[in-house]
């Protein structure tokens, strides 16, 4: 499969890619040739090979652009290459990843309760110690908030030229977000191009490849990152710029321990990517209360209350997940400093035990939540759910999303159920898109309109690396009932049948609403922007509401 993914990849090597020779799966022999890879032993790099290959690229190619998703890493061991950035700050936030601000706020969550339930239980000597100290809670919003992507600290229109030995575009393939530079061979060039599953192997096996890539990224990326949180906005460039060397990037796989409830808390944890699951103990095992994402904090809780006890919750890496830990002592310089941040703090505190209290006493909420991060709905921004005990099958949905994009139909009425609630197979529009991930002509992208991601139908050669990397079955394969000219490029689809990856675009381009909800005659098809909104859904439909 991997190798099959890199021949879709490099179709059109030797034609129109810039490409003038890939050499692919290189032995341990080859690979221990260069620098990168000459501390490894000969067992993993053979088991990584099928994420390596070596490419002599043409002068002038393009590598990569702004906005791309990718998830290669760039290795130069001979010739020279240039990236830029040329495009201003507005430009790059239009295809940034994205994060709901009132999670990352911590404000407190919208739960759907009933009038007897509305004061949440549990952790309410906590919550009253907390209350005491804190005057106003920020006034929640819905606002959508940009996160900062720079893998380079660039100024515009600003050249960096790189040479042999220099590793690039590797930040934000670890993390999956779009790169905001553009890199360009400057002479022909021999590069080894290193994909994410074994960038990751390579930096946990190697601790100086680690502390080569952090180096980057705290002297590149970091402030920019920090300032583009809404938890370090009002903290001055100078005081930023003094916390990266008390500051650590951890790295997690899916399922591994980041903290122990009970155990001495040493640090402040912040997501930069991925998803944490917090637990807590419950007899003798233990039941999920909540979640954090990307820009969250996890250790308020613990350091600004006293004697908890050590760490409240349990908490685990949902996928690969990307950490900052920042130390005691920069934490109490942080609040100690910025009576602003300490504020959020005190807010994310409160509604991370207030929804451990409620979790706590609705075993209903735990189960939840802990569905809702296994099947992917903490990823998304606009999921399309149905109530099957008011839907009559009739169709219209479909029908209404058909007839809006030339007879094509966005999305398939089946999927996962939860309380008779289907959750289609409908793009969910998420925060970290994969489905963006390693499209040869860029033809799926955010569309610049919030969470929106679009795919255009010109730019699309129907290769299938969208709907593969997709891990809800959201994109389909429409066959066009046309065949591609014998003069397309790249040449391998030359007089093949012409397929076109099709999704969801929310009908942002049409000036009304999503079809497959307005033509619903029955109401029973809504759009649930959250975990909170689909919960306040499934309370509905309990009470007999609508």
């Amino acid at each position: 499969m991997r190798m099959e993914q890199f021949h879709d990849r490099w179709t059109s090597v030797g034609t129109n890619s810039g490409i003038l020779e890939l050499k692919e799966r290189p032995t341990p022999a080859q690979l221990k040739q260069y620098d990168i890879f000459k501390e490894f032993d000969d067992k993993l790099l053979e088991k990584i090979s099928p994420d390596i290959s070596i490419a002599r690229w043409k002068a002038g190619a393009i590598l990569f652009e702004e906005g791309s998703y990718i998830d290669l890493a760039f290795y130069i061991i001979r010739g020279n290459a240039k990236i830029q950035v040329s495009r201003n700050q507005s430009q790059q936030q239009q295809g940034n990843p994205i994060f709901n601000i009132e999670r990352t706020l911590a404000i407190p969550m919208t739960m759907a309760v009933s009038p007897e339930t509305e004061q949440p239980a549990g952790g309410t000597i906590l919550i009253s110690q907390i209350e005491k100290q804190i005057e106003n809670v920020k006034k929640k919003t819905n606002e959508i908030t940009f996160l900062a992507t720079m893998d380079i600290d660039s100024a515009f229109g600003k050249e960096s030229i790189l040479e042999p030995g220099d590793i690039f575009g590797e930040i934000g393939a670890l993390i999956g977000w779009p790169q905001v530079v553009t890199a360009q061979t400057t002479s022909e060039c021999e590069i080894i191009q290193i994909r994410v599953p074994a960038l990751r192997q390579m930096k946990r096996k190697s601790a100086a490849l680690k502390e080569k890539i952090d180096k980057i990224y705290k002297d590149k990326l970091l402030l920019a990152q920090l300032k583009g949180t809404p938890l370090f906005q009002k903290c001055s460039d100078d005081f930023l710029e003094s916390l990266k060397d008390k500051m650590e990037l951890v790295s997690l796989d899916t399922g591994e321990l980041i903290t122990s409830e009970g155990e001495k808390v040493d640090c402040l944890y912040m997501v930069r990517s991925g998803f944490v699951r917090l637990a807590q103990k419950l007899g003798e095992g233990e039941m999920v209360v909540t979640y954090l994402s990307k820009g969250m904090t996890l250790g308020e809780v613990e350091l600004l209350v006293q004697h908890t006890g050590g760490w409240v919750f349990t908490a685990t890496a949902v996928e690969h997940t990307e950490l900052v830990k920042l130390s005691i002592e920069a934490f109490n310089e942080l609040v100690a400093s910025f009576p602003e941040v300490e504020t959020l703090l005190w807010n994310s505190a409160i509604s991370r035990i207030k929804e451990s209290g409620y979790s706590r006493k609705n075993i209903q909420q735990s189960e939840f939540i802990e569905i809702a991060l296994k099947q992917g709905l903490v990823e998304g921004n606009s999921i399309l759910a149905i109530d099957l005990d008011t839907c009559t099958r009739c169709d219209d949905c479909v029908r209404a999303c058909a007839d809006t994009h030339d007879g094509i139909p966005r999305f398939v009425r089946e999927g996962n159920k939860y309380n008779n609630i289907l959750l289609t197979r409908a793009c969910y529009h998420c925060e970290d898109p994969v489905c963006l991930i390693g499209c040869p002509t860029g033809a799926i992208r955010r569309a610049s309109v919030g969470s929106v991601v679009e795919i255009v139908d010109d730019l699309c050669i129907g290769c299938n690396i969208c709907a593969n990397n997709c891990p809800y079955d959201a994109i389909t394969m429409f066959e066009t009932g046309e065949t591609w000219p014998n003069n397309m490029l790249p040449e391998p689809l030359r007089d093949k049948p012409r397929l076109l990856a099709t999704k969801c675009n929310l009908c942002y381009d049409t000036g009304h609403d999503p079809a497959c909800v307005s033509n619903c005659p029955h109401g029973c098809a809504v759009r649930v922007g959250s975990v909170e909104e689909f919960q306040s859904l499934i309370s509905k439909k309990g009470s007999g509401t609508k």
